[in-house]
């Protein structure tokens, strides 16, 4: 297998908004950065659904001070992914996509590298999709892998068939199709209303009594509106215990059920990829998934480990948005700029 070797002053694995926003403060802290991405740049957003309006308005999703000019109050996920691409062709960053980050290895110093300054701690082993790996020295890494990792899984029969699926895209698949979602959070309720919207017979399956507390209130008595209607179908207290073709089989308060279903979105949630960081030695708090780092900086315990963006969050991804996230790169150019030790206990953020 052919090894390919580089270097940069640091790596950042995860090519979404909060990544390349640490690759540009980098690049302005004078240094080098690349970029590491398994699939393409804004994967995240490029996963939502097809006709997906931001809830924030562009300036809150800019990043690198490049305007993000549109025509109307609010940017739709087309709008963004022009964004991003124009934000990385602007600053030249150095983005290899599709090529995955399979290990993280330290290193002994051995003075820098052609294409780095600071002197390499780090040894990041990647597999490119066309073949071979890459080996890139760095003197720091920034985890910044985002929230679209690991779906969470219920663990029932048939949860691989081909008509389920853990991503939302658009309701025109399922026109006059049963269809049914899984899950009672904000991505469940928008894609239970647009499966209804595009003509889908939509039933929404979910283990509590209600909806999520963290439901957007603009959208609640819409979806509390087609339920009372009897347009949306809803089954609480109840839970998925097999998936067949055509089929799903739930437990309810009253008993088995069995009801059609041509397609199935299980909408519940994702867990942070948090491999890489335990690899390194990195604590993960149980309770919270919050991997120990210093929101100061956004420094691990390990010296030049980083985190960025919504992986700060673990398990609540409605802490940590774009808005917000887009500047631990600042933070953590700030904390290469100045040098050091790292922090010995830092505490959870």
């Amino acid at each position: 297998m052919e090894t390919r070797h580089g270097a940069a002053d640091v790596v950042i694995v995860g090519a979404g908004p909060c990544g390349l926003a640490a690759a540009i403060a980098v690049q302005r802290a004078g240094l080098t950065a690349t970029v590491i991405e398994r699939e393409c740049v804004v994967s995240g957003i490029a996963s939502y659904p097809t006709y997906m309006t931001f809830f924030s308005t562009a300036p809150k999703l800019a990043i690198g001070d490049v305007p993000f000019v549109i025509a109307t109050e609010k940017p739709t996920r087309r709008d963004a992914l022009a964004y991003y691409r124009a934000v990385v062709a602007h600053y030249d960053l150095d983005v290899r996509q599709y090529e995955t980050v399979v290990e993280v290895q330290p290193m002994t110093p051995s003075g820098p590298s052609d294409g780095a300054q600071l002197e390499p701690r780090y040894r990041v082993r990647s597999l490119p999709r066309t073949g071979g790996e890459r080996i890139t020295e760095a003197h720091a890494v920034v985890i910044a892998t985002g929230y679209f990792g690991a779906p969470n899984s219920i663990g029932v029969p048939g949860e691989d068939l081909p008509h389920v699926t853990h991503l939302y895209r658009e309701g025109h698949v399922a026109f006059r199709q049963h269809a049914v979602v899984v899950g009672g959070g904000n991505s469940a309720v928008e894609a239970a209303l647009d499966l209804h919207w595009s003509g889908a017979r939509v039933t929404l399956v979910h283990f509590g009594p209600t909806f999520d507390r963290n439901i957007k209130p603009w959208v609640l008595p819409t979806i509390e509106a087609r339920m009372a209607s009897g347009e949306i179908a809803v089954r609480w207290n109840a839970t998925v215990e097999r998936i067949d073709p055509g089929f799903v089989s739930l437990r309810t308060q009253a008993g088995a059920e069995r009801i059609p279903a041509g397609h199935v979105y299980l909408m519940l949630g994702y867990m942070p990829e948090v491999g890489l960081l335990r690899d390194l030695g990195v604590a993960i708090e149980t309770e919270t998934g919050i991997p120990r780092h210093d929101p100061a900086t956004m420094e691990t315990a390990v010296p030049g480990v980083f985190i960025a963006g919504v992986i700060a969050s673990g398990y609540d991804a409605n802490k940590t948005f774009i808005e917000n996230g887009r500047f631990h790169g600042d933070l953590i150019a700030r904390r290469l700029a100045a040098g050091g030790e790292a922090v010995a206990n830092p505490s959870p953020s």
